[in-house]
């Protein structure tokens, strides 16, 4: 019999869960409730909460509404979002992630120090135009400079001071190689701080997932197309595993993938839920039930025939 683990460190971090949880309190009322983009980047949950009434939005819709209810995910809004809400009489469900309002509460101290005659460059090390980020540089009134990788870092003015901070679920390695890579460069006459604000929930994920993947003969990595932390660990337990395949839902699992495979791992993003991984399981168990029943079919009628 084929052994399926699946991780049991993989699925929704506590910000999601928390997120969640509140759409489905309001909805469970009865109450018409929309949510400022999808609520996590996985399409199997965000249809789950739709069938229960959940109504997904952006950002131009949201400037039409009025006299609504509208929930905020955990990847957090810039203050103008709040700004709207109040002019238009909106009803905000705040399920900013406590780490995420940090972070923002810190970037924007920031700003509003900041001596004109001193002009600071405060960096995000994140993915441009992910929700998250947008509310980062919203802090700023937009000034705050973005990067995504240590290539970008070369984008940045050395002259000029330097404040660095990250998207909360960017790589820990690479956020201090752009930090070593700034400390290189960096004027003497000028300044730079940083901040490792990194959500260590997601992170410390990383270590776990290359002993999962290492563990086992087949690594199914279920996630949404959309997941930033996604991307970092799927390729995580790609470079650990190279028989690693990325899927969004059970359907897409290949019977191929299955054959001499002794023991199956399947994990996840922080934009996993563990009902989609269960689903999963469930299909591969019963894909090996068929394809053994198939087989001793094959070779009773083969004892019969010979």
């Amino acid at each position: 019999m084929v052994n399926v683990e699946i991780d049991n460190g993989s699925g929704f971090c506590f910000g999601v869960t928390t997120a969640i949880k509140k759409a489905e309190e309001e909805l469970a009322k009865g109450n018409t409730l929309y949510c400022l983009g999808d609520i996590v980047h996985n399409g199997q949950e965000c249809e789950r909460l739709k069938k229960m009434g959940l109504i997904t939005i952006n950002h131009e819709e949201f400037a039409r509404l009025h006299h609504a209810k509208v929930l905020l995910r955990a990847h957090g809004e810039p203050p103008a979002t709040y700004e709207l809400a109040q002019k238009n009489n909106i009803e905000i469900i705040d399920a900013t992630c406590p780490v995420v309002l940090r972070l923002q509460k810190r970037i924007k101290q920031e700003y509003d120090n900041t001596d004109n005659l001193r002009k600071k460059q405060i960096v995000i090390y994140g993915k441009n135009g992910h929700a998250e980020v947008l509310g980062l540089v919203g802090q700023t009134c937009g000034e705050a400079i973005v990067i995504e990788n240590l290539t970008e870092a070369d984008r940045l003015d050395y002259t000029k001071d330097i404040r660095l901070y990250s998207q909360t679920t960017k790589s820990v390695d690479e956020f201090w190689q752009i930090v070593s890579y700034i400390k290189e460069h960096i004027s003497p006459e000028a300044t730079f701080e940083y901040s490792d604000t990194i959500c260590r929930q997601v992170a410390n994920r990383m270590p776990n997932i290359r002993n999962f993947a290492a563990s086992h003969d087949l690594i199914l990595f279920v996630c949404g197309r959309k997941s930033s932390n996604g991307k970092i660990l799927y390729h995580e337990c790609l470079r650990v595993n190279p028989n690693t395949h990325q899927i969004d839902q059970p359907e897409e699992i290949n019977p191929e993938w299955l054959k001499n495979a002794q023991s199956i791992g399947i994990c996840g993003a922080t934009s996993t839920p563990k009902w989609l991984m269960e689903e999963c399981k469930r299909v591969i168990l019963e894909s090996h039930i068929y394809t053994n029943r198939k087989r001793l079919l094959w070779e009773s009628l083969k004892a019969l025939v010979f």
